[in-house]
């Protein structure tokens, strides 16, 4: 357990220092004219909206008072040096400030800007982003459960397990038993079980935390694919250094396999080439699009009420009944495919771990 929570510390460490430096590259509230005439509701944008980035993070909208808590810009421009101020300053992307804004669009549309001659510049943007903070919150989260388990089973060795105990103990064991040993073999499977049990436990935990629609909840943390290229990166990773001999071996002259597909031209070694970098690739896009995917459905059936609103209030109220019991289907489905997806990514990187370990006779 010791070695579990230290594997936290630096995982964690990594996983929010990488994505920070993209994480600005999305934004949930482009800048938009204010005006005083009722804006028509348009679907696409409330969606994208809603599972993009920001700069801030929302928390209740009433009439046109939006109340959100602002985050940290900090960005490095060539031109004018390091800044940091609080997103409040750019007025929810209407207003300027100390020469950068929020662009509302282009190739830069809801990232921040800087004006250098008339033309809109990216700076180097290290934002603390709602995706940042939500990490943060889920690192904090496990860092808390894990130490408080590992004192538990300190000052309890040998008793029965209580309180956050037999929640997690049931996990790792099933863990341990079901996908690391099966996969990766009874002698090394000890040597990946830390790496296996974070990813389980932060995909799921950051699952959940994006169904919550208020704070600290809502943020798209695993249906960014900043964050899933991150954790799949980390797979590819291990899998590479700890490969063995064998494992190269059947990469560059796989055997059984008839020379003509080797020489003149290699066929067979790009094929397994290809595939050492189409698994994490693999792993990087399932994750990201069913979280996105879960995501979206939810926010079409809400945007059904407001579509058909518009038409007639009657519609508007009559829509509002099923969308609502589909919404409510939906999220529970949602709370399955949170723990499924958290299943099948520590099961697909405890089996190339495996297959990069195995020994061959």
């Amino acid at each position: 357990m010791k070695n579990i929570h230290r594997f936290l510390l630096i995982f964690f460490l990594a996983l929010n220092v990488i994505p920070v430096f993209a994480s600005g590259d999305e934004h949930a509230e482009p800048a938009s004219q204010e005006t005083h005439e009722k804006e028509k509701f348009e679907p696409g944008n409330f969606i994208m909206d809603h599972i993009a980035d920001s700069y801030d993070w929302h928390v209740f909208s009433v009439g046109d008072f939006h109340a959100t808590m602002p985050l940290p810009v900090i960005v490095y421009s060539q031109h004018s040096g390091f800044h940091m101020f609080m997103s409040s300053n750019f007025h929810h992307g209407h207003s300027a400030y100390e020469g950068f804004s929020i662009a509302s669009e282009g190739e830069y549309r809801g990232k921040v800007v800087e004006m250098v001659n008339g033309h809109e510049v990216r700076p180097f943007d290290i934002s603390m982003t709602k995706n940042v903070v939500a990490m943060l919150i889920s690192m904090v989260i496990l860092l808390l459960v894990f130490i408080s388990v590992a004192k538990s089973y300190t000052r309890r060795k040998g008793k029965a397990p209580v309180g956050l105990q037999s929640f997690v103990e049931p996990i790792i064991i099933f863990i341990r038993d079901e996908i690391a040993k099966p996969a990766i073999g009874e002698k090394t499977y000890a040597k990946y079980m830390p790496y296996l049990l974070t990813i389980f436990f932060f995909i799921w935990l950051n699952n959940l935390m994006g169904m919550v629609p208020f704070l600290p909840g809502g943020a798209n943390v695993t249906g960014n694919i900043t964050i899933t290229m991150v954790l799949a990166l980390f797979t590819f990773v291990i899998t590479s250094v700890n490969a063995n001999k064998s494992y190269w071996k059947h990469i560059v002259n796989t055997p059984g396999v008839p020379w003509w597909l080797k020489f003149p031209v290699p066929l067979m070694p790009l094929v397994e080439v290809m595939g050492v970098f189409t698994k994490p690739f693999v792993l990087m896009v399932r994750l990201f699009a069913n979280i996105t995917a879960g995501h979206m459905i939810v926010l079409a059936f809400v945007s059904l009420i407001f579509i058909f609103g518009q038409i007639s209030p009657g519609l508007g109220y009559g829509t509002s009944v099923v969308s609502v019991l589909f919404v409510v289907f939906m999220d529970m489905l949602e709370l399955l495919v949170a723990l499924i997806q958290a299943y099948v990514f520590t099961l697909l990187s405890a089996l190339y771990f495996g297959m990069a370990t195995e020994e061959h006779h």
